[in-house]
């Protein structure tokens, strides 16, 4: 873990503090080559999901924010938490934003905290841009500076429960991108008692079967004579209408 000390700060005419210099101190840590280097730009709800969840998985990540007590609270859950203006270009240089493989702008609300954030992410070099955004206005913005990936986190899991909710053998499901899912379908009694090949996932509805869960045991396609049990979990890959009009019948 690395904690950086402010050498100096200013006051900008926004009344906002503007650190001018870092040093850093107790440097312990190293960086694993695999892994990479992430600047997350505002660490509210979620800010800190993301910044806490890819330090665990290993990865350097520097969290920035104005908020002094956010900055504080991520000061042990983080490689480096740093109250630094984003809005600022050569704020985000010194806190070391232009190493980074990614950028995530994690603010929502203050749209032009938002934007100016994401045009000095790219004037710094990051390769790589996701930010989040609040409205359809919003998003299109962030499309023209060439943002690369736009995240709705609050349209995004609504639309995620409302698809497990839909359905009540529907456990979770993953979006890979044009119009293909993964669904984690529990096995209903119609299905207990059948073979995996006796499912007419691929027959009749252009589905691939990525194999059962069954407890914490993976059977994978090498599985299709394996017969199936009440609490099985079928792991089905597709387009969403073949997925419903499988789910139908179940």
């Amino acid at each position: 873990m690395r904690f950086v000390q402010w050498t100096n700060t200013q006051i900008d005419r926004n009344h906002r503090l503007i650190p001018v210099g870092l040093r850093s101190i107790a440097g312990t840590g190293k960086r694993i080559l695999k892994n990479r280097t992430f600047g997350v730009v505002g660490l509210g709800n979620f800010g800190s999901a993301v910044a806490t969840e890819l330090t665990r998985f290993g990865n350097h990540v520097i969290g920035i924010d104005l908020n002094m007590a956010l900055v504080s609270s991520h000061a042990d859950k983080i490689n480096q938490a740093l109250i630094v203006d984003a809005r600022d270009e050569a704020a985000l240089r010194e806190a070391g934003f232009g190493e980074c493989d990614v950028g995530v702008v994690a603010m929502g609300r203050d749209l032009e905290a938002s934007i100016l954030s994401s045009i000095n992410l790219k004037l710094i070099g990051v390769p790589v841009i996701w930010a989040k955004a609040t409205t359809k206005t919003h998003h299109r913005i962030l499309s023209k500076l060439g943002v690369d990936r736009i995240i709705h986190p609050e349209v995004e899991v609504g639309q995620h429960i409302a698809q497990v909710l839909n359905n009540p053998l529907v456990r979770d499901y993953v979006s890979l991108g044009n119009g293909f899912h993964v669904v984690n379908f529990r096995i209903p009694k119609s299905l207990e008692g059948k073979t995996l090949s006796e499912v007419p996932y691929n027959t009749r509805y252009n589905l691939r079967c990525i194999g059962v869960m069954r407890g914490t045991e993976f059977l994978g396609r090498d599985g299709s004579s394996c017969t199936l049990q009440r609490e099985d979990l079928l792991l089905l890959l597709g387009k969403r209408a073949d997925l419903r009009d499988f789910a139908s019948i179940l």
